[in-house]
């Protein structure tokens, strides 16, 4: 009787042992420009004050910001290698053309072999295998996604950045809609945060946009193709419906996206200027409250 007592009580003590080292990661994956130092998960300079409040152990996943997305993208499988494999699990938010990555990345290798690694990055961003054991894809809860770029944007088609740059190649809208299956998401949730606080630039983007991303980018509108995609009750545009169901139209989402924030006040521009704002501060708040 004691030995089979002591047996279970050896058994609870290992699922309590296992439970315990599971731990939850807040990842955070930049756009274009970049800022922080690639391969510092600490690094919070594209984003603002590392001390803000963005999640459980929030890391910054950076990456360069202007290299083409299918050579960046194994930036991002490293950090989803090191803190979503094994017991670990995690959140993910993205800005602007992290989205692209984000997505390009599931798509291509969500659904491989990955070797389960310890959570302790090396000085290039890389962690230990942990036991040898591996799994398909990676532990990922949600993805929360601000100024989305899955869509692309018409200033890379007219040339408003360096044209060199081999990102903006990539964000090209006809090109970024066709790099990969935008539905291919292995089960996982988008939520996306459209703003509508243009500039000048509005001029080039097809009906509500944030300065750089339209609506249909933004609010994961599909097709081939970009439209214009607005607010309730404007004039001349279909309307870009919260939650996951068609736009104003027709046109669908991308499957497992929800639009969870639409600017209908117009207040809320693409860029983050340092201390988490633009689009991000309404992301980054819904963050800190459900990423735990």
């Amino acid at each position: 009787m004691m030995r089979t007592l002591r047996c279970v009580m050896a058994l609870c003590l290992l699922a309590f042992a296992g439970l315990a080292s599971a731990t939850n990661y807040t990842l955070w994956i930049n756009g274009r420009t970049g800022g922080g130092a690639v391969g510092n998960y600490a690094d919070f300079a594209y984003w603002g004050p590392a001390s803000v409040d963005a999640g459980v152990n929030k890391k910054a996943v950076n990456w360069d910001g202007r290299s083409s997305i299918a050579s960046q993208s194994g930036r991002i499988r490293d950090a989803l290698d090191c803190f979503c494999t094994g017991a670990n699990w995690c959140y993910i938010a993205t800005h602007s053309a992290g989205d692209l990555l984000i997505g390009y990345t599931l798509a291509n290798y969500g659904g491989s072999a990955r070797e389960k690694k310890d959570a302790r990055p090396n000085a290039s961003g890389v962690c230990g295998n942990a036991g040898g054991a591996s799994q398909t894809g990676w532990n990922i809860k949600w993805i929360a996604s601000a100024a989305g770029s899955g869509g692309g944007s018409e200033l890379a088609d007219i040339g408003a950045w360096v044209m060199s740059e081999p990102l903006v190649q990539d964000l090209r809208v006809g090109t970024a809609r066709a790099m990969y299956n935008h539905n291919a998401t292995r089960g996982i949730w988008f939520w996306m945060y459209a703003g509508a606080d243009g500039g000048v630039t509005s001029v080039v983007l097809p009906g509500q946009d944030d300065g750089v991303q339209a609506y249909h980018s933004a609010g994961a509108v599909s097709g081939s193709s970009g439209g214009a995609y607005c607010n309730p009750h404007d004039w001349f545009c279909h309307e870009l419906t919260l939650g996951p169901g068609p736009n104003g139209g027709g046109r669908a989402k991308w499957a497992n996206h929800w639009v969870a924030f639409r600017d209908d006040g117009e207040n809320y521009n693409h860029y983050t200027g340092g201390h988490w704002g633009g689009i991000v501060a309404v992301m980054r708040a819904a963050v800190a409250a459900n990423a735990r």
